[in-house]
Formats: structure tokens, sequence, C-alpha cells
């Protein structure tokens, strides 16, 4: 068989190869730590600042490498927003998720010095009302999975096991679950606002005085630079600080 038709060959059973992503429409690729619940158990729970650190990091090269807009990042999880009009490998579906999860996997690994990996996946909107919605889903799922883990881990502290701290949280109401906090000192409202509603990175316009070495004068330059925003909104506010960030684009 000759060269050329064994690779048209071959090629034919690329079957997703040739997936895009649909013009004109909203990217975020999200992407998720694998057999994190392992790996973290190096770290103090319910949450550790040195594994949200990780994340930012992890956020920081998605924002860069991807030319996003927005990463919002909670937990182990970090969603990468990309505009209608990003072209990154021709929108290619199988580029955008693989490197994704190994821009994730390498920035993790090099910052933790031990070996991580991440998945990927990838969602489409339509509209700027879509992806107001997304965020608000994984906020949501942020303050959600927060109450949750100080209720749990505070109860395995005080020493109960697995099986009776699962079980004391069954079918306990959210209102519960705070009165949990609460009686044993902890405010669920004063926890840092990064473990309850989540992190956000994006760009920034700074202006930087530098120094040219030619001559001799002292020099202003505008920069954009990545802002770790840790005091996100919620609710109608995060609405309106999205529809802000999605509105300057679709004005551009």
């Amino acid at each position: 068989m000759k060269s050329d038709v064994l690779k048209a060959q071959m090629q034919a059973l690329e079957w997703f190869h040739s997936l895009r992503a649909l013009p004109g429409a909203w990217i975020i690729l999200r992407v998720d730590g694998r057999n994190f619940s392992r790996l973290t158990q190096r770290f103090d729970k319910p949450f550790d600042p040195k594994f949200h650190q990780l994340m930012v990091v992890v956020s920081e090269a998605l924002l860069k490498e991807f030319q996003g807009m927005f990463v919002y990042t909670q937990s182990d999880e970090a969603s990468i927003l990309m505009t209608p009009r990003a072209d990154l490998f021709d929108r290619e579906v199988e580029k955008l998720v693989s490197l994704s999860a190994s821009v994730a996997s390498a920035a993790f690994s090099v910052a933790l010095e031990l070996p991580a990996h991440f998945d990927s996946r990838l969602w489409m909107g339509t509209s700027a009302e879509y992806v107001v919605d997304y965020f608000r889903w994984r906020q949501a799922d942020a303050s959600r999975c927060c109450l949750n883990g100080w209720c749990y881990w505070t109860l395995r502290k005080e020493g109960l096991s697995v099986e009776a701290a699962t079980k004391a949280l069954h079918g306990k109401r959210t209102s519960g679950k705070n009165e949990l906090l609460f009686q044993r000192g902890i405010n669920f409202n004063d926890l840092p606002v990064w473990q309850r509603r989540g992190t956000g990175v994006y760009w920034r316009i700074v202006e930087e005085e530098g120094f040219n070495p030619k001559t001799g004068e002292k020099v202003r330059s505008i920069r954009r630079r990545a802002f770790v925003d840790e005091g996100l909104p919620r609710g109608k506010d995060l609405d309106v600080f999205l529809h802000a960030m999605l509105d300057s684009e679709t004005q551009n």
C-alpha cells in the first residue's frame, strides 16, 4: 500500500480531529484534578492556603496560555473563559481539551514538585447570559462544597469516623449545617471569601514605572497583568461584575 494512501486511511479514523467549537460561541474549558482525594492527603482540611495557591498558579497559566479573559477556580477545578472571537488552535476541540489538561497538569506539578494530573472538558454558550449562568452555577457549587467540607472535617477532627461524620450530615439542610458550625464557634459567613465563593483571575491594565538605560530617565508604561481576585461578589453583584466584563469584550 502506498504511504499516501495509508496516511489518508489512518487520518480518516481520527474521528474527532475535525470537531471545532461553534463560530461566535463563548468557550469555557474546565479542568479538574484527577485522583486528587489521594494527593490532597498531604494538605490541611478542609481548606489549605498552600493548595489554594497551587490552583491560582494553574489559573494564571491557563489565562496566559489560552489567551483567556477570565478564570474561575474553586477546590481542584478551574474554568477558563475564551471569547467568541478566540481562534486559538482554530477552535479545534481536541487541541483545546488536551492542551488545557496538559497546561494545568504541568503548572501544578512544577509548583508542587510532585506529579499531578488534570482532565478537561469544553463548554459552549451562545450568549453572555449563558456564561453568567455558568459561573453562578460553579460558585453555587463552591459554596455548597465549602459548607459541607467545613461540617465534615469539623466532625472528623472531633473524632468521628468517616461513616459517622457522613451519617451525621445526611439529610441535614443548609440551615442545620450552619447551626452545626455555629455551635462550635464557626460562623460560615466569616470564613475567607475565596473558600465560600471561589477566586477569579483576570487581566488588569496597570501603569508601571521603568527606567530607560539610554537616556537615564524614568519612564511610565501601560502593561496588562493577571490579577487574582479573592473577593468575588455573589448573587446579583456577581451578575453585574460578569456582565461588565463580557460587555467590554462585545464592544471591542
